[in-house]
């Protein structure tokens, strides 16, 4: 099965970087290029790509209103690039639909893996986005009082360990491990979180735990692909 990707960024050389180490894989193929958000929304609606890789600061339409407008068009799945270090936007690019996140100086090995593992339908982010992330756009609901949240009552107890598990970074083995229950159990305890939470994906689950207080930033993850190494690690349903 071929990957189809629309690759959109406002700097030419970059835009066109990304779109030559897609297009050299024997299993992407990127069906367009764009310039700015308004572009990148046409593209897709024209093309129909399987991903959207997109810049989160483009003139006219950046890349949050983008990424919401392709969420809510259809079954692409987006990719944001960042320059963390700059960008304010990520949480926001969370709500508005984004499956993964990349610094703009990824890995050409890692920008593959990440098209490919969003593809599949997983979520990903960059362990160092994941940390700055929960670190400074969760810090004032972290630094309430470890009150019980009403949004986690729908829960079972069972359930809320797992929210914990997933918040500190922990895959669907090391869970099942921690839990001792099996792969399945588990996946389908994620699965019911998700659901009951409303949320569409393991990221805003790790952004829901952080909000709810049921985890504060600085908590030391007990192990994991979330908390550390140079890859972006999938976050598997």
């Amino acid at each position: 099965m071929t990957i189809r990707v629309v690759v959109a960024d406002d700097q030419e050389l970059v835009r066109s970087g990304f779109a030559m180490i897609l297009d050299a894989q024997p299993d992407i193929d990127v069906v367009a290029e764009a310039g700015d958000g308004g572009g990148a929304v046409e593209a897709v609606r024209r093309h129909a790509p399987d991903i959207a890789l997109l810049d989160i600061r483009m003139p006219r339409m950046d890349g949050i209103e983008a990424c919401r407008a392709i969420s809510a068009a259809g079954d692409c799945r987006t990719v944001m690039l960042t320059t963390f270090d700059s960008d304010e936007y990520v949480y926001d690019a969370l709500h508005a639909g984004a499956s993964g996140f990349l610094l703009k100086d990824v890995r050409r090995d890692d920008l593959v893996h990440a098209v490919r593992v969003v593809a599949r339908g997983d979520s990903l982010l960059a362990p160092s986005v994941a940390r700055r992330l929960v670190e400074q756009y969760t810090r004032p609901a972290a630094a309430r009082a470890r009150r019980p949240d009403p949004r986690l009552d729908v829960l079972t107890a069972r359930e809320r360990e797992t929210l914990l598990l997933l918040a500190r970074g922990l895959s669907n083995a090391e869970i099942a491990a921690e839990l001792v229950v099996s792969d399945h159990t588990v996946k389908t305890h994620v699965g019911n979180v998700l659901a009951k939470l409303g949320l569409r994906d393991r990221i805003q689950a790790v952004i829901c735990a952080y909000e709810t207080g049921l985890v504060a930033a600085g908590d030391p993850p007990p192990g994991g692909s979330a908390g550390a190494g140079s890859s972006p690690a999938p976050a598997r349903k």
